[in-house]
């Protein structure tokens, strides 16, 4: 009989979460909220849902991000051997959904960063900006796609890898060649003579999404941040 107990408590748990769950939310761009039931849900708390949420939201800012960069910027997906801006930005992010099991974790993200400003820089700038945000990025995440009860998320990091996306945004709008012309091009005006900060306004979204969830990971470990400033003219970065 036990075993039929046991099967009867978990068909009534699996109905009340079908039946307290609402109607998906349908989105702008065509998707909806929608997610499948596993069983390994039950091992997340609320905080661990919203951890997951916003950094699929942090990696959604920086693939628009590295697509808007490469159509400004089209030699650089040439200097990969891309066939255009959308390719060369799928290639880039094409190791997300395995991130653990890849190579891409391992590189040095803030020596990509440093990369992008060097003046004889032969390589796609473009890759070496977007790669390092990347693996930064997901080094703050402890290079986990998936959280649970037992995960363990730093405050700090996420604090830290919002630093310096600010510094990356400085040196982006201000760092020029010997021509005085952008190393890359991104806020400006367009040929009607109108500004486009698009740039800015996504930095800016993805920037608060860090410190937001840095500011709730803080709240729930009881763990202080520890306030810290990038040297934006030498570029060191703080510690992920």
């Amino acid at each position: 009989m036990r075993p039929l107990v046991h099967l009867t408590i978990f068909l009534l748990a699996m109905a009340l979460l079908d039946g307290c769950a609402g109607p998906p939310i349908q989105r702008s761009d065509g998707s909806n909220s929608a997610r499948s039931f596993s069983l390994k849900h039950l091992a997340k708390g609320d905080v661990d849902t919203v951890v997951e949420i916003t950094q699929q939201e942090i990696l959604a800012s920086l693939q628009t991000l590295t697509l808007k960069l490469y159509r400004r910027n089209p030699a650089e997906w040439r200097k990969s051997g891309h066939t255009s801006a959308d390719a060369a930005t799928a290639a880039l992010f094409r190791a997300v959904p395995h991130w653990h099991l890849g190579t891409q974790k391992n590189i040095a993200w803030d020596t990509q960063l440093g990369d992008t400003w060097q003046a004889d820089y032969a390589g796609d700038r473009v890759r070496a900006l977007m790669g390092g945000l990347l693996t930064m990025h997901m080094a703050a995440f402890n290079h986990q796609t998936e959280f649970y009860v037992l995960s363990e998320i730093d405050a700090q990091k996420l604090y830290n890898a919002a630093r310096n996306t600010e510094a990356v945004v400085w040196k982006l709008s201000n760092t020029r060649n010997a021509s005085g012309d952008p190393l890359l091009l991104s806020n400006g005006l367009d040929a009607q003579g109108v500004a486009n900060y698009s740039f800015e306004r996504e930095f800016g979204k993805l920037i608060g999404l860090q410190d937001t969830l840095a500011k709730i990971i803080e709240d729930k470990t009881n763990r202080v941040i520890r306030f810290g400033m990038v040297n934006v003219a030498s570029m060191v970065f703080l510690p992920i």
